[in-house]
């Protein structure tokens, strides 16, 4: 891969930065809150809250990015996380901790969604060549996912709670450094009628990516380990690894993705990968042992984020330049808000149904949204391409 320009490795950087923190913090909160003494549905209204800060910033920041550059934004993000590790740091009263989490953005999945996202996906599709795209943010996801494996593993190696969230500050810190480094504009300026022409197209990108998300919802980092706790009595040390090991897969699948769609295209790569990956969450609700549902959790982490950099290279393919933060924005925040839905939703489902009966709806939910998506878009043709 050809030398990155600055502004992409100041991406890298707080992106590594950041999911490392994230990688814990997906384990631990749920946890943490637990033994605050939240209940399963007080928790799932807390993820839940924590999603909505995390819409509610998505839009905060879309057109401050629009009009300033990613800078400013970035850095102000970044302020309020090294806010959320100090509340971390210094309170146990779980309304604080809430608190904490949602302004610092904590990611509750695998993924990440919000702000954060919304604007380093831009930079990145503005400093690189079309047909790098895909490739460079398969590396940013790479990293991420990496950076997030490795914060996992952490969780059974730091000395308790308060290592981890020093670790939060200082990463914070970190990202401070990175973003003070860029140097990249404003989005460039609207042409009139023509910078309309993506507008259809973003409204039906939201729509369907809220239906992603409102299953994914169900089936989030901190719910699957809430799940695999109390279903197989697994231990936080055995969590830590085992989802250390799923975001190695995950890094794994994130780099296969632009070999696959260099010869199959986005589209059908997103498509198939996911929707297989969809089948794998099913069964995982009908596992027998721990083992078994460890086994279908790793093939389904292999399969489902090979679509995330292709549909990131996607959308950023498909509309304008001009339009390209309202197209991370918009469909960013549409995914964050479907997502928020569920986890509360999710609590009360795993006490008054079934324990497992999340992966159910969400993988069957997540099948009808690989549906549409081939049939809304299968005949739309890239910028790129025209």
């Amino acid at each position: 891969m050809r030398a990155l320009s600055a502004d992409v490795v100041a991406v890298l950087i707080a992106k590594t930065a950041r999911t490392f923190c994230y990688g814990f913090l997906g384990i631990v909160l749920p946890l943490y809150l637990a033994e605050l003494g939240m209940s399963a549905p007080a928790i799932g209204v807390a993820i839940t809250l924590t999603l909505f800060g995390s819409a509610a910033l998505t839009w905060a920041v879309r057109r401050p990015a629009e009009r300033f550059g990613p800078r400013a934004p970035l850095l102000t993000l970044v302020t309020l996380s090294a806010a959320a590790a100090l509340l971390l740091l210094g309170f146990t009263w779980p309304p604080l901790v809430v608190l904490a989490a949602i302004l610092g953005n904590v990611a509750v999945g695998a993924g990440e969604t919000g702000p954060f996202l919304a604007i380093e996906q831009v930079v990145i599709a503005r400093a690189v060549a079309a047909e790098r795209r895909t490739r460079v943010l398969g590396l940013y996801n790479f990293l991420g996912y990496g950076a997030g494996a490795i914060g996992a593993a952490a969780v059974g190696l730091a000395p308790g709670y308060r290592a981890l969230f020093a670790t939060f500050l200082a990463a914070a810190a970190v990202q401070a450094v990175a973003y003070s480094r860029l140097r990249v504009g404003a989005a460039p300026a609207r042409r009139g009628a023509a910078a309309r022409t993506s507008a259809p197209l973003i409204r039906r990108f939201a729509a369907l990516f809220a239906i992603d998300s409102f299953a994914g919802g169900f089936v989030l980092q901190s719910l699957v380990s809430y799940y695999l706790h109390v279903r197989y009595a697994l231990d936080l040390d055995a969590l830590g690894l085992i989802f250390g090991v799923a975001q190695i897969l995950t890094a794994i699948s994130v780099l296969l993705a632009a070999r696959v769609a260099a010869h199959y295209g986005l589209l059908p790569t997103m498509v198939v990968s996911h929707l297989l990956s969809n089948v794998a969450l099913i069964a995982i609700a009908a596992a027998p042992t721990a083992s078994a549902a460890v086994a279908l959790l790793f093939l389904r982490q292999l399969l489902s984020q090979m679509d995330v950099p292709t549909r990131q290279a996607y959308v950023m393919a498909v509309v304008a330049d001009a339009e390209r933060e309202a197209a991370a924005s918009l469909t960013n925040l549409s995914r964050t808000i479907a997502q928020a839905i569920t986890p509360a939703v999710t609590g009360w489902v795993m006490q008054a149904i079934a324990l497992s009966a999340p992966f159910v709806l969400g993988g069957g939910l997540k099948i009808v949204y690989d549906v549409l998506i081939w049939l809304t878009f299968r005949d739309v043709v890239l910028r790129d391409e025209a």
